[in-house]
C-alpha cells in the first residue's frame, strides 16, 4: 500500500523505523507496555517528532497565548504529558516561567528535567490515578498529543478541570486522522457536555492541515502525506468580569 502514496508523499516517506516507533506507541498495547516503548523512545523522540514535522506544540502554545489576557509569567501552569519538553520550550518563548509537568514515563520525564524549564515535575498515569496537584490550583493546564486512541482516555478531562481556577484556560490536541476519528468523536462528546453543564466555556476549536506527517497512507489526508489535528482552548467557569475602566 505504501507505494500507492502519490509521487511527492512517496518522495518524503518518512524513514521505516520513525514509523515504526510510531505506530508501536499509537498501537493498542497493554499500558505497562507503552509505558516501556515511551521510556525506550525517549532518546530519539526529539529527533523522529522533527521528522514527523509536529507541528502541535507551537500550535498549542500560540492559541494559549493568544487567549491569555495577562502577562504569563507568574501564570502557574501545568503541562500534562509533557514529554521531553516540547510544549515546555514554546510556552517559554511566550512569556510562561511557572511550568509543572507530569507525565506517565521516567524516560520522558528525565528529558523534560535536563531542560532546565519545570519547576517541578511528577510522574503520573493521567486516567489511572489523580492529578498530584489541589483542586482550583493552576492558571492554565496543556495537554498535547496524548489525547488520542489508546492514550489518555476522554473520561480524564474532568480531572483537568478540578486542578484549574476559575477562568483558567485549558488546552488541549488531538488529531483528526482515520485511526483517531472514533476517539476524536467521543472526546468532543465529552467536551461539549461539560460545556452544556456549565464547567467551562469553548474560547477556541481550531482544525488544522498539515498537523504532522502521516506515517501510512490510510491515514493521509486526501494523499498529501499529512494528518490533520485540532487545538481547543476552554476557559473554566465562572469566567472572571472584566474590570471596568
Amino acid at each position: 500500500r505504501l507505494g500507492a502514496w502519490p509521487g511527492a508523499a512517496r518522495r518524503g516517506m518518512l524513514p521505516a523505523e520513525v514509523r515504526a516507533r510510531v505506530a508501536a506507541v499509537h498501537g493498542g498495547a497493554a499500558l505497562p507496555e507503552r509505558l516501556r516503548l515511551y521510556d525506550g523512545w525517549a532518546a530519539r523522540y526529539e529527533q523522529d517528532v522533527a521528522a514527523l514535522e509536529y507541528r502541535a506544540p507551537h500550535l498549542a502554545a500560540a492559541s494559549l497565548a493568544s487567549a491569555f489576557p495577562a502577562p504569563p509569567a507568574e501564570a502557574r501552569l501545568l503541562d500534562v504529558a509533557c514529554g521531553t519538553g516540547l510544549v515546555a520550550r514554546e510556552l517559554h518563548r511566550r512569556g510562561f516561567r511557572c511550568l509543572h509537568g507530569v507525565d506517565g514515563s521516567a524516560g520522558m520525564l528525565e528529558r523534560a528535567r535536563s531542560t532546565g524549564l519545570y519547576r517541578q515535575l511528577w510522574r503520573c498515569v493521567l486516567g489511572r490515578e489523580p492529578l498530584p496537584a489541589p483542586a482550583e490550583h493552576y492558571d492554565a493546564v496543556t495537554v498535547v498529543g496524548a489525547l488520542g486512541e489508546g492514550q489518555v482516555p476522554s473520561a480524564a478531562v474532568p480531572e483537568l478541570l478540578r486542578v484549574t481556577k476559575p477562568g483558567g484556560f485549558l488546552c488541549l490536541t488531538t488529531r483528526s486522522n482515520p485511526s483517531n476519528l472514533r476517539y476524536k468523536a467521543e472526546l468532543e462528546a465529552a467536551l461539549e457536555g461539560l460545556e452544556r453543564q456549565g464547567a467551562w466555556q469553548k474560547v477556541l476549536a481550531q482544525e488544522v492541515e498539515r498537523w504532522e506527517r502521516a506515517t501510512a497512507e490510510e491515514e493521509s489526508t486526501q494523499g498529501t502525506g499529512y494528518i490533520s489535528g485540532v487545538v481547543y482552548v476552554y476557559q473554566k467557569c465562572p469566567v472572571p468580569r472584566l474590570k471596568e475602566a
